[in-house]
């Protein structure tokens, strides 16, 4: 029974002897970030991760109220930044609203500063003038909208024609222990409703156009991966764990906290990876 994981540190954890995988880490205080580099097509299918680049953030739990997350954000901002070619940049939040889980992506973009439209004369005198240009959207799921979420990004990118798209969506985790504690950047794109077994086309440059790049917050487990981390078994009898067949989500009770949270870091990551001219506070006064 295959384990279900949007994340790739945990698609390596028991592969260290594979070739085609370059891993960093580094380690800041309550902060460590892991680096992984897959270079290898055979390598890539074996783990179910494309070749590409991911940067795994793990921190202290995001629902704790008393945390100051000026410090995450601009280390993530950093590494996001790594990705980015320069340019205007397309930011587009994934996900529903309606279903707390899987809401990060559309509340995320509540903390991302959209300036497309701040041009000339205003944005000189009000001090703007430096900040890059940035569209803002959150896409919804097809369910709500009756278009797959590929195609909206997809033409909104050839309408405002930007060097680069952010896409942030909610993930699934392996391991309880990372669920709202755990940031990953990827260059690979996203493939929305994966994590939930609803896959949908993907958002990623061979599809977009441009360089995707992913960020994303595991807010789920899937029982039968659960179970078969916990017992430490691969032999679980499905219908135990899924009556009638259906696919069961773990998440934490504090998810409402935990969203809110998510949303704010990620997006104030993403103004900081886009506007490195401004200063955190700046930053976040333009978006409060």
């Amino acid at each position: 029974m295959q384990t279900r994981t949007d994340l790739a540190i945990e698609n390596t954890e028991t592969q260290t002897d594979l070739p085609g995988i370059v891993k960093e880490e580094l380690n800041d205080g309550d902060i460590k970030i892991t680096r992984i580099e897959i270079t290898s097509e055979e390598t890539a299918g074996l783990i179910k991760k494309p070749v590409g680049r991911y940067i795994t953030v793990e921190s202290l739990p995001l629902t704790d109220n008393f945390r100051d997350l000026r410090k995450e954000a601009l280390m993530i901002g950093n590494e996001i930044r790594q990705f980015l070619p320069q340019g205007d940049v397309l930011a587009a939040g994934l996900g529903n609203t309606d279903i707390t889980p899987d809401a990060l992506g559309a509340k995320s973009m509540r903390y991302v500063l959209a300036t497309r439209h701040i041009k000339g004369e205003f944005a000189r005198s009000t001090g703007l003038e430096k900040l890059r240009s940035v569209s803002v959207i959150s896409a919804g799921v097809m369910g709500q909208t009756g278009i797959e979420v590929s195609e909206i990004v997809k033409s909104l990118s050839e309408s405002v024609k930007p060097s680069a798209v952010i896409v942030v969506d909610a993930l699934a985790a392996k391991e309880l222990s990372r669920l709202g504690c755990t940031v990953q950047i990827s260059d690979t794109g996203i493939y929305p409703g994966s994590g939930v077994g609803n896959h949908r086309k993907g958002i990623t440059k061979e599809n977009i156009g441009v360089p995707v790049i992913a960020v994303g917050v595991p807010t789920v487990v899937d029982a039968v991966t659960l179970a078969q981390d916990i017992l430490n078994r691969h032999d679980i009898e499905k219908s135990k764990i899924s009556p009638r067949g259906e696919s069961m989500i773990v998440t934490p009770r504090e998810i409402d906290l935990l969203i809110e949270s998510a949303a704010k870091l990620v997006g104030m990551a993403i103004n900081c990876a886009l506007q490195s001219e401004y200063d955190f506070d700046t930053l976040l006064s333009l978006v409060s």
